[in-house]
């Protein structure tokens, strides 16, 4: 009997108490929801919500992209799933973007990363690179630069950062760092992992 309740215990030890580094954090971190029509977008401005995100920062717009939009000759294939959020939206202003509170356990740390989608065009205003500014509970912890160049669609790129969780809830924010006239600045697969418990 003592031995079954020792397995007992080490089952709750191994499955409870650890920590799971599989499952990310961050919920519709590939901008499914919602579900925009094919070959359009949807904007956001700040202040407005939808599933799970928050639109903060300087007063603008961000966009969510369905992959078969066009614009400046290129194609826009997300990077995962069939949408992916456009950070410049419709009013192209730097200091807009998104941003989700997520349950962290104090003194952990976690990894954030994303990819940043760019589009190299001189011949337009979707400019040559795209840039995202990466907070945590309102600090900025990392800026990042995809300068990936092609003639017909959009490059994705991924980058990460990891940040240690100061409280029960921690608030990632990703925002657009293209000066403005830059028409686009891509943002898919966004997840938070735990990397190692206090």
């Amino acid at each position: 009997m003592r031995h079954l309740l020792s397995i007992e215990v080490l089952f709750l030890l191994t499955f409870v108490v650890q920590p799971s580094h599989a499952g990310s954090l961050i919920k519709n971190g590939s901008f499914e929801k919602p579900v925009v029509p094919d070959g359009s977008y949807e904007t956001f401005g700040v202040g407005d919500s939808f599933k799970n995100w928050t639109v903060v920062g300087e007063p603008g717009n961000i966009a969510i992209v369905n992959e078969d939009f066009t614009y400046c000759a290129h194609t826009f294939p997300a990077r995962k799933g069939a949408q992916f959020v456009d950070l410049t939206g419709t009013s192209d202003t730097s200091g807009t973007g998104l941003q989700q509170i997520i349950d962290t356990v104090p003194g952990s740390t976690y990894q954030l990363s994303f990819y940043i989608g760019n589009v190299y065009d001189i011949a337009s205003n979707c400019g040559t690179t795209s840039t995202v500014n990466v907070e945590i509970d309102g600090q900025e912890v990392a800026s990042f630069t995809n300068k990936g160049k092609n003639d017909t669609q959009i490059v994705w790129k991924k980058f990460t950062t990891d940040f240690v969780a100061q409280n029960a809830t921690t608030a990632v924010s990703l925002t657009n760092a293209d000066p403005p006239g830059d028409t686009a600045n891509g943002l898919d697969a966004v997840s938070v992992t735990l990397v190692a418990a206090p």
